[in-house]
């Protein structure tokens, strides 16, 4: 992965140094030294403390490919100012997105197991966040984690995280598709990319990563979503990866897709196809997209499959409520902590929930939460994907998870 720049708050390097013969000189290097290492440690804190004046840097601004109305742009300011603590809330969630992964990418080797990957990503979230404990917060939902972190490997394509006890490691000839969440005021960031250590699979995330982009470029307000999925398909399918001396087509997962961010609701209703689907519904100016690409060495389908780790609440869902004490008292902790954002069975044993799993499936079954499990290609196959988040505004897209990494 590529190394972005020194962060602003890191001290700056001196480019004239006097003479080291001078013990001041000396003694004020050693003290500089000291002082940077002190610094360098401390890189992870509450993000409010970086950016004081609670103001984030912009994503990445792209034209529409079709030029809006000269009435949509007057619109324009009146609309932006409204939604502007909007905007600067996802802006707060993608700086801190982007150091995180920053973080977790200078840190990544061969033989790390997929917790440790999994803390080192949620521990710093929750450091930026100032949400290290949710149970000392005024409101633990106001800001924090998005969604699980999602280290799915080889022909797993998505949804899986490490539960307790689990021993997986990340080997050499491994493809990791990293993908987690960051929220501010139920304000959610989705960004995703693929880790690989062998450079056998350049061509397959090539593939991916260029599918992904194609589908931010052609993103826009009034854009059919079945035209965003036919431009996908097209990118993806003229790429192909030779893999141990055989040469396999990079076929999109087609029954996986992109989706519409609501607050506090990772998959907001509309789903952007990764291939032409028919789908003439269009986007609309204000909405939050995931634009995310799947492809597969496989057949380009995925099942369940695995060991379940994510859930979520149903949102709006009428059902009576639980009769079991032991399944009441697990829906408070989930409403209280977690409300409609997605979480993890990690997540529960932080808190201190204990021997909650038949309480989890008991809500499962009744309709009240609803688990994801991990959805796989065929044994053998490979999967990557990449993923942005987009925000249209009345005059152009915000690429808002952007970064010098991908």
């Amino acid at each position: 992965m590529s190394t972005e720049p020194t962060e602003k708050f890191e001290a700056e390097l001196v480019n004239e140094t006097p003479p080291a013969s001078d013990p001041s000189v000396e003694n004020s290097s050693s003290a500089n030294k000291k002082k940077k290492k002190k610094r360098s440690k401390n890189n992870i804190k509450d993000i409010t403390l970086i950016y004081p004046d609670e103001i984030y840097p912009e994503g990445q601004w792209l034209d529409y490919n079709l030029r809006r109305t000269g009435e949509a742009e007057e619109r324009y300011l009146a609309r932006e100012q409204e939604r502007e603590q909007e905007w600067n809330d996802m802006r707060k969630a993608a700086e801190i997105h982007r150091r995180v992964r920053r973080n977790v990418q200078n840190k990544i080797k061969v033989d790390m197991p997929l917790t440790d990957i999994a803390n080192t990503i949620e521990d710093a979230t929750r450091k930026f966040t100032g949400a290290e404990d949710l149970k000392k917060m005024d409101n633990p939902k106001s800001q924090g984690i998005g969604f699980p972190t999602g280290l799915s490997l080889n022909s797993c394509a998505a949804h899986f995280t490490p539960n307790a006890g689990d021993k997986t490691v990340l080997r050499y000839e491994d493809v990791l598709k990293i993908d987690f969440g960051v929220q501010v005021n139920g304000n959610i960031i989705d960004s995703a990319w693929t880790h690989t250590f062998d450079p056998k699979y350049d061509n397959l995330l090539k593939a991916v990563r260029e599918a992904t982009y194609t589908g931010v470029k052609e993103a826009g307000v009034d854009v059919r979503l079945t035209d965003i999925g036919e431009a996908i398909q097209e990118v993806m399918e003229s790429y192909e990866v030779e893999i141990n001396g055989n040469i396999y087509p990079v076929k999109p997962c087609r029954n996986l897709c992109g989706h519409n961010i609501a607050p506090y609701t990772i998959h907001g209703g509309k789903s952007v196809p990764i291939v032409k689907n028919g789908d003439e519904t269009k986007m609309e100016e204000g909405e939050h997209f995931a634009i995310e690409t799947f492809g597969s060495t496989g057949r380009g389908f995925v099942v369940p499959g695995g060991e379940c780790s994510h859930y979520a609440r149903n949102a709006g869902v009428s059902v009576p409520s639980p009769q079991l004490g032991n399944a009441k008292k697990l829906l408070h902790t989930i409403d209280t902590y977690f409300g409609t954002l997605p979480f993890c069975r990690r997540y529960l044993d932080r808190l201190g929930e204990q021997k909650y799993l038949f309480s989890l499936n008991t809500l499962v079954r009744q309709g009240i939460v609803q688990d994801y499990p991990p959805l796989n290609d065929e044994s053998g196959s490979y999967t990557a994907q990449f993923e942005h988040t987009i925000l249209l505004h009345p005059h152009k897209k915000e690429v808002v998870s952007k970064g010098d990494d991908f």
